[in-house]
């Protein structure tokens, strides 16, 4: 358990009192920490670490010692002695900062890391499991998402709020009319998450989030299988995993018009909602023009959904056969309209009301060709899908994103390597050494990175959202080391959960509500309209954005170097924004290490 860190406010502990907010954990917590000089010089991962894993802490700033020790928290026993590695320069800033490699302890406890005469690190713990919390609330992220439906007490806590957009009378945009549904037309189309910190839903970003949670338990099914997340639906016989994403797999089901098999591109207000609860928000509701990315995303998720579920055709009857039907229609749908791509304003200037929501506007579709026609031959082990696209257009391997899901298809091609036809089968080697080779460049250099992770290679790793930017980066790190079962690419993996918890030029953990520094202020419309002085547990904010303030023109960035550009400011859209397409790479990567530490046996730490 990580308690908040009291201490950094003189003071602090007599006010929360007053407030009702203080237990006497927390009590205990500080005044064991009351001797202790906390300090943000030492950056490392605020949640903990595996016992047999390697642990690594990092000092930033000019200080004239060599050792560190850890101690334990609250009673101060030392523990360890360690000595920082020679300086190094942060690529960024050419801060100096030096390496704290304490993975030679290995006793399960709860610590700090001490810099005599400087300070104490925020305490961390060492145990199996570490990170099961993190992957359980990271998934439970998504459930305080979901929509048309009221959160009770008994499964959000003090998050519980009244249902929000019921989405049963939704109107066709002029942009979506078709000869069976006009302009006007009333449809249902409840369910689903809020994508981000807005109140809409979008098919092209629930189609990477859907299809990489869908992916995390194709690979690691046993783990999922017994992970419980206290969800409304957590006693039935449907992993609750798989019972989280069904509410949002239901939702695109309606998507899809039942007269040609195309699929709206977004459900969206024509404008954004005010800072308001879910309740609050009454504007009318749209689904707007088909678009051949949202079709292709669809074919791929519901080809990927219907052989996930059906092992549970007793629980969820015709559900696999539907996400089949579906997926072969939306596919079809796009073989007839291959170029139909989603232009806001064009769109705009043709048609009323103007819409001003996310855009997820994409003019490159030859990746998601690429997913669906994978996810569709391995579905129906029909060869032509595999010959429809050109799989292998170039020597690229970019990073999946939600305008770039080559990638998504090439994993699961690995991923059903013992399944594939010939047609297949004779371009598996390949494809296994674009993925060794695509790990092998992401590894290049972080042995002397100032912060010896993965993640923060360039500028270019800090973009919207390069909290996922680490997230999927570990995935494919992850790809590799179940082709290979090198623990180079499980360590690399680590390298970025590490960062992500703590172990970065900002010193935050992105995930809200764990760690001891975490987003308070995260650009999510519940967590700032709620009253509730704690943000919606289990979201990871957006991360380091180097054009955040030329984006979002929020005031106050402390900084302009490319990983310390952040806020944690509510107007801070570009760096402190959550998003379901940033949570489900962080839900692969905590329960891929989870899965691997403890369930199979296998060690992060070792080969």
């Amino acid at each position: 358990m990580h308690f908040p860190p009291c201490y950094f406010f003189p003071g602090l502990t007599s006010i929360v009192r007053q407030l009702g907010m203080i237990s006497l954990c927390f009590l205990t917590a500080c005044s064991l920490s009351a001797q202790q000089s906390p300090t943000e010089s030492i950056r490392l991962n605020q949640v903990g670490y595996y016992p047999n894993a390697p642990k690594i802490a990092v000092l930033v700033g000019e200080f004239p010692t060599d050792a560190f020790v850890i101690k334990t928290l609250g009673k101060g026993k030392k523990v360890y002695t360690g000595k920082f590695s020679p300086v190094r320069s942060d690529e960024f800033s050419a801060k100096p900062t030096r390496i704290a490699d304490f993975s030679g302890l290995k006793t399960a406890g709860s610590y700090v890391l001490e810099v005599p005469g400087k300070g104490t690190s925020h305490p961390f713990e060492i145990r199996p499991n570490v990170h099961e919390s993190v992957s359980k609330a990271v998934i439970k992220g998504f459930y305080y998402l979901r929509v048309s439906t009221p959160l009770t007490e008994k499964y959000a806590g003090k998050w519980s709020r009244l249902a929000g957009h019921p989405d049963d009378r939704v109107l066709i945009h002029s942009s979506a009319a078709s000869e069976q549904r006009p302009a006007g037309t009333v449809i249902s189309s409840p369910g689903g998450w809020y994508d981000a910190g807005d109140y809409n839903k979008y098919i092209v970003n629930s189609g990477i989030t859907v299809g990489t949670l869908l992916a995390a338990y194709e690979d690691f099914p046993l783990y999922y299988q017994g992970l419980s997340l206290d969800l409304p639906e957590s006693n039935n016989q449907v992993p609750d995993l798989l019972d989280e994403t069904l509410w949002n797999l239901r939702w695109m089901l309606t998507m899809q018009d039942p007269h040609d098999g195309g699929v709206y591109h977004k459900l969206t207000n024509a404008k954004f909602d005010p800072m308001v609860m879910p309740h609050q928000a009454r504007e009318t509701r749209y689904v707007v023009q088909k678009s051949t990315a949202a079709a292709l995303d669809f074919a791929a998720v519901l080809a990927q959904a219907s052989r996930v579920y059906q092992p549970f055709s007793r629980e969820l009857p015709g559900l696999s056969d539907s996400c089949r039907s579906a997926a072969m229609k939306a596919w079809n749908w796009a073989r007839s309209h291959p170029d139909v791509l989603y232009e806001q304003e064009k769109m705009n200037q043709q048609h009323a009301p103007a819409v001003s929501t996310g855009t997820y506007g994409d003019h490159s579709l030859s990746d998601e060709w690429i997913w669906a026609a994978a996810e569709m031959y391995v579905t129906t082990k029909d060869d032509a899908y595999y010959r429809a696209v050109n799989l292998f257009p170039d020597e690229q391997m970019p990073l999946p994103s939600w305008n770039q899901v080559r990638l998504l298809g090439y994993y699961t091609l690995a991923r059903f390597e013992n399944e594939l036809t010939p047609a297949a089968r004779k371009d598996l080697p390949g494809l296994k050494k674009r993925l060794i080779d695509f790990a092998d460049e992401l590894l290049k250099g972080v042995e002397t990175r100032a912060y010896q992770t993965v993640m923060g290679r360039s500028e270019k790793d800090y973009i919207w959202g390069s909290s996922s930017v680490a997230a999927n980066q570990g995935i494919a790190l992850l790809q590799a080391y179940r082709l290979t079962g090198d623990s180079r690419y499980s360590q690399g993996a680590l390298s970025n959960l590490d960062y992500l918890l703590g172990r970065n030029a900002t010193g935050y953990s992105f995930v809200t509500g764990h760690g001891d520094k975490t987003p308070m202020h995260p650009h999510h419309r519940i967590s700032e309209a709620d009253q509730i002085v704690e943000p919606v547990p289990g979201l990871l904010s957006g991360g380091p954005n180097v054009q955040a303030p030329r984006q979002d023109k929020c005031p106050d960035y402390p900084s302009a170097y490319a990983n310390e550009v952040f806020t944690d400011q509510v107007c801070s859209y570009a760096s402190n924004e959550i998003a379901i397409n940033w949570n489900a790479p962080l839900v692969y990567l905590t329960g891929a290490i989870e899965a691997l530490q403890n369930k199979s046996g296998v060690s992060v730490g070792k080969k």
